[in-house]
């Protein structure tokens, strides 16, 4: 079996991104001998690939591409398998002048029948020539592709045979683009956000400068899906820009056997990993039937957290865990991003660890001002959230807080959340209104998050579109849902999502919750347990649903989708007399493979 790639294999000076293109950024990589490491479940190297022998395959099947009647400028779709085939076909389109457009695995989609209609959506929407896909996938994208006329759908064997002589490859400049994206950013179907490389690259080039402090003795460490913007951007093609060697596990592997991350992080001195909170959170659940004593995490030195709403109780749980194996607490850095801006909007600085800011959560939702908890919240006079600041915007980029008029709003003010800068997406491809929507004049990118700044640093408090308006008080889903979770015995985190429905100049507050007992007695006690935490907690009622588990839905990148949650129960998906019948076509793995803790 073939050695792992080294830390430090660069064998030239550490460039941080700075290229007009990722071509240029892998030719440039392929001059050292680091690479790309793929591991089994239980830590086992399965397969290497430097980034040498990246760029000479890639070209290889970039002419070979060029050869089969695929032009410059068509989206190849890929099916986004954590292995290194993904890697070549991912990079072949780069030399090639295709857009590739990676489409998730079947497991967030609960179901063959769900799975294959939306990779057909996704190929419609991306108007994509081709489609190439793992064997173990195949007949479902065979499936979806079938009435598309497709120039090639398919495993990579479908270039083996055809020669590369005569196949010139396009020159490819920093206006071309490099990817799209498909966001969940929006509550229908989700749209294909259109990155170039101009902007891919700045992008890359202020994570490992501004945000990490890159350096050539940096090593990352992965179980996060490539079709997701983290996974890909983050964990994929900024290490190729900066020349540094991955370890990857794929994110069903992860799930089964979390603490395979820590492990491999362990065993090959990995010094950069991120997961959003409820990674560190089943890390934590495992530890607790298996010994860590192995476990050595001295050399992490940014954990980072980014992907969703940041749990700063997970955090802190995981650093009491592992501390004993060498984990330090100020390794953690909070951070903001999302598609439409490639990935990274801001950073917490290094070596300051999660700093939180109380807030008084009967202000916030009353007056949408983040006023401090005063001293004696700790003693239950006074209603209060934890939020995580996330840090200060990417230099080169602007960010502002609005009001619903535009005005610009002061320190601990909450409102929308604007950015603006070199990597902010080109477009959603081919879909104007929705570009229109959410592309301000002025370059400014409306996020659709909430947010305020203090001391010129972000905090974000969740989405615009989710907000529940009960008796005139701005109530966030998510404090619900936390809080179901966290207090209703049986619960687990991902197990609530909250809603609502304005019926009759009334809003009705409905918790759809994921119930694993058929005992009638103990589904009404849990029913009634999530009504009164509710009551109690914010103040007035909310409706209890219990569905059966791995039914809530989940967006393209595995975050809970609060819309089509909604979309269900009034399908009467979860209607009375329906939840015990209501079967979930996903197996239990599937929750890992859709970024959300079992």
């Amino acid at each position: 079996m073939s050695e792992k790639t080294p830390t430090d294999g660069s064998g030239r000076k550490l460039r941080m991104g700075d290229f007009s293109s990722l071509v240029e950024a892998l030719d440039y990589a392929a001059a050292g001998h680091s690479g790309a490491n793929f591991y089994s479940g239980r830590g086992e190297l399965l397969e290497t690939l430097t980034y040498r022998d990246l760029r000479e395959e890639a070209i290889s099947l970039a002419r070979r591409m060029r050869r089969a009647g695929l032009a410059e400028g068509e989206r190849m779709a890929l099916v986004a398998e954590t292995d290194a085939d993904f890697l070549r076909a991912f990079f072949a389109c780069q030399y090639a002048g295709l857009v590739p457009v990676p489409l998730p695995l079947p497991a967030a989609f609960g179901g063959r029948t769900g799975y294959v209609e939306h990779i057909r959506r996704m190929l419609e929407s991306s108007g994509a020539s081709a489609v190439l896909s793992p064997a173990s996938v195949l007949d479902m994208i065979v499936q979806a592709a079938e009435p598309l006329d497709l120039k090639a759908v398919g495993t990579l064997e479908l270039f083996a045979g055809i020669p590369e002589d005569g196949a010139d490859l396009p020159h490819v400049g920093e206006n071309n683009l490099s990817y799209l994206q498909f966001s969940s950013g929006s509550t229908r179907f989700p749209v294909g956000v259109a990155v170039t490389q101009r902007a891919l690259l700045a992008n890359t080039r202020s994570i490992a400068r501004d945000g990490i402090n890159a350096h050539v003795q940096d090593r990352c460490t992965s179980w996060l899906p490539f079709y997701h913007d983290m996974g890909l951007v983050g964990l994929l093609l900024t290490p190729v820009a900066t020349q540094m060697s991955v370890d990857y596990v794929a994110t069903r592997e992860f799930a089964r056997r979390p603490l395979v991350w820590p492990l491999l992080i362990s065993q090959n001195g990995g010094t950069l990993s991120y997961s959003p909170s409820f990674g560190y959170d089943l890390c934590v659940r495992r530890a607790a039937k298996a010994s860590i004593d192995n476990i050595d995490l001295s050399t992490w030195r940014v954990a980072g957290i980014g992907g969703d709403m940041i749990r700063p109780a997970a955090l802190a749980q995981f650093a009491d865990v592992f501390q004993g194996c060498g984990f330090r607490k100020e390794a953690f850095v909070a951070s903001y991003g999302m598609a439409e801006a490639t990935l990274a909007i801001s950073f917490s600085p290094l070596d300051r660890g999660i700093e939180i800011d109380h807030v008084d959560l009967d202000r916030l939702e009353a007056e949408a001002r983040a006023v401090p908890a005063p001293m004696d919240y700790a003693g239950g006079k006074t209603r209060m959230r934890d939020f995580v600041l996330c840090g200060k915007v990417l230099p080169g980029h602007d960010l502002e807080i609005r009001d619903p008029d535009g005005n610009i709003l002061p320190d601990r003010e909450v409102g929308r959340v604007l950015v603006r800068g070199p990597s902010l997406m080109q477009e959603y491809f081919g879909n104007r209104d929705e570009t229109a929507r959410v592309m301000l004049p002025g370059g400014w990118l409306d996020t659709g998050d909430l947010g305020y700044l203090l001391d010129g640093e972000l905090v974000i408090t969740g989405r615009s579109k989710d907000l529940i308006l009960v008796n005139g008080r701005n109530v966030w889903p998510q404090d619900l849902e936390w809080t179901a979770e966290h207090q209703v015995e049986g619960l687990r985190s991902g197990d609530v999502a909250a809603f609502s429905l304005d019926e009759a100049e009334k809003e009705r507050v409905i918790l759809l919750v994921q119930c694993r007992t058929s005992v009638e007695a103990a589904r009404e006690n849990l029913r009634q347990a999530v009504v009164e935490t509710i009551r109690a907690a914010a103040g007035f009622d909310c409706e209890a649903v219990l569905v059966p588990p791995n039914t809530l839905p989940r967006t393209s990148s595995g975050k809970l989708s609060r819309a089509g949650a909604r979309q269900m129960y009034l399908a009467s998906a979860f209607g009375e007399g329906k939840t015990d019948r209501f079967v979930s076509r996903q197996t239990p793995d599937a929750a890992v493979a859709e970024l959300r803790p079992v």
